[in-house]
């Protein structure tokens, strides 16, 4: 017990030192939380109450990821920081998509209107989220001690 109650001081002591992001940034990262969050739990929540027939199996666990994504999404309008790791998982897949779909369809002339919108969309976002995303306290918080083990005891 007292080695765990250890580790959340120091975690805490570590975190207090790095400084938090402007106040406008914080509110432009809580803007993203909630447009995300509306515009899938509104798309997903009423496919999985309001089915009108009966998903597939990786139909109904993407929707089911959706719905779960945009609950979270919720808390990171009160909780912007501690959420950043949603913000930094739409960027990546957002970017993987438009790496791993996108442009081989582009380049075999496969493109049609939906990879189209759905590129513009992603692409908008990714744009949005590199602009965002708070790079420094993301480096200092996720990255900057990554590989030193013998530095850190914490474990989460």
């Amino acid at each position: 017990m007292k080695s765990t109650q250890s580790n959340v001081n120091t975690l805490n002591i570590v975190r207090s030192h790095i400084k938090s992001p402007p106040k406008l940034q914080l509110y432009l990262m809580r803007a993203i939380y909630l447009l995300t969050f509306i515009s899938l739990a509104f798309d997903n929540w009423s496919t999985i109450f309001f089915p009108s027939e009966q998903l597939d199996t990786l139909s109904g666990v993407a929707i089911s990821f959706w719905a779960s994504y945009s609950l979270l999404m919720g808390l990171g309008v009160r909780y912007p920081l501690k959420m950043l790791p949603l913000i930094l998982l739409q960027l990546l897949y957002k970017f993987a998509w438009i790496i791993g779909v996108y442009l081989p369809a582009k380049s075999a002339g496969l493109l049609n209107s939906s990879l189209e919108e759905f590129f513009k969309i992603c692409l908008i976002a990714v744009i949005i989220d590199l602009i965002i995303i708070p790079w420094s306290y993301t480096y200092k918080i996720y990255i900057a001690n990554f590989f030193n083990f013998k530095k850190s005891s914490i474990k989460n």
